[in-house]
């Protein structure tokens, strides 16, 4: 077994000595907690860039907003922890630096918010075929967190003063968004709407 699935396995098993959970619960569980340790491991390495490069601060600023929405967004997962390694270094430092040097026209920023609030309550949340969200009542709830946290990170980016920060707020709409689209999934040859075909299969969870 190796370190990932130790540690995943390890956390669910303690859960369970508190409480009883369903199968479908148990993936929604081992969805997060994948997502974490994904995190944290690839946290390593671009922290690491992005001390060379000298911008650390505003890396963390990114991640932690993006992160945000991904936790109730869900969203694309790289097939291989190489590609998601090499594709989450280029996002984490690209961005920031996006962030740091463009100047965001305040119409095109309030475009940008409405798009996104509008795509997050339309696409949110999208799951991946290995962690299908089948539960209704869960779905609905991740779909109003992501849509009002989205609201939120609207408002800020455009009253805010902080030209960075409000970059770094419409950059994580932007990229949740992406990731959350049936195109991206298309793209890369993924089904969309995992819940779907799983319920299809087990008619019995339908709720």
């Amino acid at each position: 077994m190796n370190m990932k699935k130790f540690i995943i396995n390890s956390c669910i098993n303690y859960l369970r000595k508190y409480k009883y959970y369903t199968d479908t619960e148990i993936k929604e569980i081992e969805y997060g907690l994948l997502g974490i340790y994904l995190t944290f491991s690839k946290i390593i390495v671009i922290s690491i860039v992005a001390l060379v490069l000298g911008i650390f601060k505003e890396m963390l600023i990114f991640m932690v907003f993006f992160n945000i929405l991904r936790t109730t967004g869900f969203g694309l997962h790289a097939t291989k922890s190489w590609i998601c390694l090499i594709s989450s270094t280029f996002i984490f430092i690209w961005i920031p630096f996006m962030c740091i040097n463009l100047n965001i026209n305040i119409y095109l920023k309030v475009v940008i918010c409405i798009l996104g609030i509008i795509l997050m309550y339309k696409n949110a949340p999208a799951d991946t075929y290995k962690r299908p969200i089948v539960n209704k009542k869960r779905r609905m709830i991740y779909k109003t967190i992501s849509t009002i946290m989205t609201v939120i990170f609207s408002f800020i980016a455009i009253l805010i003063n902080n030209e960075f920060m409000s970059n770094c707020l419409i950059f994580s709409i932007i990229l949740e968004n992406c990731l959350i689209s049936p195109y991206i999934y298309k793209l890369f040859k993924l089904p969309y709407n995992n819940y779907i075909t799983y319920l299809k299969k087990h008619p019995d969870l339908a709720k």
